[in-house]
């Protein structure tokens, strides 16, 4: 059985169609990275998985029951950490999480030991009897995601989980979620704007871009799909339909995309292009500012499929 499988999913807004079409097929033990830029559907998907939100048309199910007509057991085994985490800031962390287990029924006795199990899977320390008020932005992270397991779920959707987080709260929520999946094989939804966080943790990533889903695979296979090697090149913006109308017709250049002032040049061999493509822009009278020569990245992944690259905030809490 699958753990999550959508067929065409919609969601319209009055005259915003937010996701337009949308079809998934998750594995049970799998970790599904979500890629889009704000405003691509990321979210509103989410929300209509976890029953927060009714589709437009189309049809899901989520653990094995449908999320339009049969929520209750949907909600029974999911977990849900959205991008803003809900807590009371009056509360401590133990008190939200032995509220958060009698919301799901547990006895005294279930919450005082799920909540010691939490602790030492997520990383909270003493400060889980401090008040919320006292966390930093990623205590508060790890908090909503000890939260969303009080139940023990079977699929956990976390949607852009490390969103603002300095490097250290960043990599300690990876720990998290990959001890999360390999220990315990718990299915993992994500979405999130970082590529690198896709490319570390997901086992597939599926990018969409205004409400539908443009590519989908493992890492690898995405970043093979433009090409083995990639020249980056940055040049003038005025000179970029010039320069991809020059590049494109040198032996083994797979494609050309412009984006401003930078060129994205595709190449099976890229070592070997290189100094056709450094020459043939200098012959155009055309300035190079800055060209490197590396392996392809999500990144590029999006821009060749999107025509836009990732805009995500990389600013730190």
């Amino acid at each position: 059985m699958l753990a999550i499988h959508a067929t065409d999913l919609v969601r319209v807004f009055g005259d915003n169609t937010a996701v337009n079409g949308v079809s998934l097929s998750i594995g049970q033990g799998e970790i599904y990275g979500f890629l889009g830029p704000n405003g691509a559907g990321k979210s509103t998907t989410v929300r209509m998985l976890t029953t927060l939100l009714n589709p437009t048309s189309g049809t899901a199910y989520v653990a094995g029951h449908d999320i339009s007509n049969d929520t209750e057991n949907v909600r029974l085994r999911i977990g849900v950490a959205l991008q803003e985490a809900a807590l009371d800031p009056k509360q401590t962390g133990r008190e939200i999480l032995d509220m958060q287990g009698r919301l799901y029924g547990l006895s005294k006795t279930e919450r005082r030991t799920r909540v010691e199990e939490l602790l030492s899977l997520v990383n909270i320390g003493d400060a889980i009897d401090n008040r919320i008020a006292t966390y930093s932005g990623g205590m508060k992270r790890r908090l909503d995601l000890a939260a969303a397991l009080v139940h023990q779920p079977q699929v956990l959707f976390l949607d852009e989980p490390t969103t603002g987080l300095d490097p250290v709260s960043r990599s300690t929520v990876w720990d998290e979620v990959r001890y999360l999946n390999r220990e315990l094989g718990m299915t993992i939804f994500l979405t999130t704007q970082y590529l690198e966080e896709a490319d570390a943790l997901a086992d597939r990533v599926g990018i969409i871009a205004k409400g539908r889903i443009v590519a989908e695979g493992t890492p690898a296979e995405l970043k093979r799909s433009i090409g083995s090697d990639v020249i980056a090149v940055r040049i003038n913006a005025d000179d970029g339909e010039r320069a991809r109308q020059c590049l494109s017709h040198i032996s083994g250049v797979d494609a050309v995309e412009v984006n401003g002032e930078q060129l994205i040049v595709s190449a099976t061999n890229g070592a070997a292009v290189v100094s056709p493509v450094a020459v043939a822009l200098s012959e155009s009278n055309i300035a190079v500012t800055e060209l490197t020569l590396r392996t392809p990245t999500l990144d590029d992944v999006f821009l060749h499929t999107t025509g836009a690259r990732m805009q995500a905030d990389e600013a730190l809490a």
